[in-house]
């Protein structure tokens, strides 16, 4: 029989997370809506290996939401580890409230397009189908954060229907678009495809075509003064690591390549 080899990284992973188990902590995380789906796969992961309970506090990466990670942040609430789209967290970094040492790559997201359930499947395999679809659409939504900033401010200047569409366009706070979409509150919704994947009544249609696509990186880092820092930066080590790579590409997200991560 033939052994399979088990990378070095991933062995030490494994004997960190057990020699952890015997002082457990419980750790304080703040993530955001792309990332969801993975890291809720990847929890009693962690935490049946490291003995180790993650205590999550939910929101967007940036926005004026009180549950904005920026602005639990600014309100003191707890925290060991933040995940959030990278260069929102680049932003803390800078402002000094995230330990710059600690900016772990986690994975590639990409914008898709949502219709409720049952609903026709427009086409937007091309940069000319999408245009015509969202001329076509009664109405349009996006959320507040990464992808629906990148759809107001620059996809309708690029597909030149910005005059045509904002009128009936939706920047929704809060309740992840695709939610709204299956309520049947609006026809189309554009969202990172993570985010899309999860939710009942709501049909996935594809992602943006690649010559107008905007991908987002999402990154995870230890804020300053966090509680538990070591036990943070073992936490960010496994949702880097291979192990945790399964879970990220079923959530719809584009694992980082490994020398990328390794050189964050």
């Amino acid at each position: 029989m033939h052994r399979r080899s088990i990378p070095a990284t991933a062995v030490s992973i494994v004997f960190a997370l057990a020699a952890s188990a015997a002082s457990a902590e419980q750790i304080d995380v703040m993530n955001s809506g792309g990332f969801t789906a993975a890291y809720k796969a990847l929890q009693p992961r962690y935490e049946t290996a490291s003995g180790d309970t993650l205590s999550t506090a939910w929101g967007p990466s940036m926005g004026k939401a009180p549950e904005a990670i920026p602005n639990r942040l600014a309100r003191g609430e707890p925290a060991d580890v933040v995940i959030m789209v990278g260069y929102a967290l680049d932003q803390l970094i800078a402002e000094g409230k995230v330990d710059r040492a600690s900016r772990t790559e986690l994975a590639d997201s990409r914008i898709g397009l949502v219709v409720r359930s049952g609903h026709a499947l427009p086409d937007i395999s091309s940069v000319a189908a999408l245009r015509q679809t969202m001329l076509q659409a009664e109405s349009i939504a996006y959320s507040d954060s990464a992808s629906g900033v990148y759809i107001e401010r620059e996809l309708l200047k690029k597909l030149d229907i910005e005059a045509a569409v904002k009128p009936k366009a939706h920047m929704v706070p809060k309740t992840p678009v695709a939610v709204t979409v299956a309520e049947g509150k609006y026809e189309l919704g554009f969202q990172q495809v993570s985010e899309i994947l999860p939710v009942p009544g709501a049909t996935f249609v594809a992602r943006l075509p690649e010559p107008v696509q905007s991908i987002t990186r999402f990154a995870a880092g230890i804020p300053v003064g966090a509680r538990h820092p070591q036990a943070a930066r073992r936490l960010l080590d496994f949702l880097a690591s291979p192990q945790a790579r399964d879970a990220v590409s079923a959530s719809g997200l584009d694992p980082v390549p490994s020398t990328t991560a390794a050189a964050r």
